[in-house]
């Protein structure tokens, strides 16, 4: 998903001055822009894991974003509230060079919701409407160089290269309803091994008991409650309730069921045994993490999360 983002976000950020009226979208895709420029654009489909063969007039370039379905899909129509899964192909507008290719990854995931409809009505509108299947031209303007800014007396700071027009070519590879996190995790009830933390709960709120438990020489991420959902792949974003404690004496240094709401976090944001831990393991279920201190927040620590670390996550939700 980051990856995604680096790729959208500069085009999402110019295309947020363009989006129009807020009306709700049509049925079909919203081209806008200076869309003549693509006439020449031609499209060799490879299918759905290898970039499309591109040609078009070079150099491309436009002076305002500008977005246009160049491919139109045989599928279903993409609807609000749902996620495209998409793949994209950058191009250097003036000689066609690649930038970045994520066709031969996973797709990546674009929730249509209300968030990206405030930050990008346009590219919001362009998908929406779209048709599994297809695929759509994204150009995004380039920038003149920067001339160096003053110093003060000292060497003047470099000025900024100029950027060329990007292209993306945009794939539709799928879409699906958005699934609703969880309330609590469903699943089916685990026996841990003997010797790790235990875990009881009272009124719903998992509590750790620490007593007796060696240090971990390893990572150890062990399912409680088997959810039956989705696998989680390290690139998602989790909703999650959880509780964590320190190994050593079982103090509570952190907790969402205290707030009183899920948290929502990058898999790739947090401490390495979150990420190394919770990958693999399945919607709805409730796992224990006993995690070493290198794994976690070092011999520093952070506040009170200090030394190895215990926690139980449940997995509400993944996208």
């Amino acid at each position: 998903m980051r990856r995604l983002l680096a790729l959208l976000l500069p085009a999402l950020l110019l295309l947020t001055a363009c989006g129009g009226s807020s009306a709700e979208p049509e049925p079909t895709s919203k081209s806008a822009g200076e869309t003549a420029k693509f006439d020449s654009l031609k499209l060799t489909d490879n299918g759905d894991k290898k970039a499309p063969g591109v040609e078009f007039a070079k150099p491309l370039e436009v002076a305002e974003p500008t977005i246009k379905v160049v491919t139109e899909g045989d599928g279903d129509t993409v609807k609000a509230n749902q996620v495209a899964n998409i793949s994209i192909l950058a191009l250097n507008g003036t000689d066609g060079s690649t930038l970045e290719d994520t066709f031969p990854n996973e797709p990546e995931p674009l929730e249509l919701n209300e968030e990206l409809k405030t930050g990008s009505e346009v590219i919001y509108n362009a998908l929406v409407g779209a048709k599994v299947g297809s695929s759509l031209a994204l150009a995004v303007p380039g920038q003149a160089a920067a001339a160096p800014s003053p110093s003060g007396g000292a060497s003047p700071s470099p000025s900024a290269a100029a950027q060329p027009t990007q292209l993306l070519i945009i794939k539709v590879l799928s879409a699906s309803d958005v699934t609703p996190a969880l309330e609590k995790p469903e699943g089916e009830t685990v026996t841990p091994p003997a010797g790790l933390p235990t875990v009881t709960e009272k009124d719903g709120i998992p509590e750790i008991n620490v007593k007796g438990v060696a240090a971990p020489t390893a990572l150890v991420s062990q399912d409680l409650i088997k959810g039956n959902g989705a696998t989680v792949k390290e690139s998602d974003t989790l909703t999650v309730n959880y509780v964590g404690v320190t190994l050593v004496g079982g103090t509570k240094f952190d907790s969402s069921f205290d707030r009183g709401e899920p948290a929502s976090f990058p898999l790739t944001g947090v401490i390495k045994g979150w990420t190394q831990g919770l990958a693999g393991k399945t919607v709805g279920s409730r796992v224990l993490l006993v995690i070493p201190k290198d794994l976690a927040y070092g011999d520093a620590g952070q506040g009170a999360a200090k030394g190895d670390l215990v926690f139980v996550v449940d997995i509400l939700g993944a996208k």
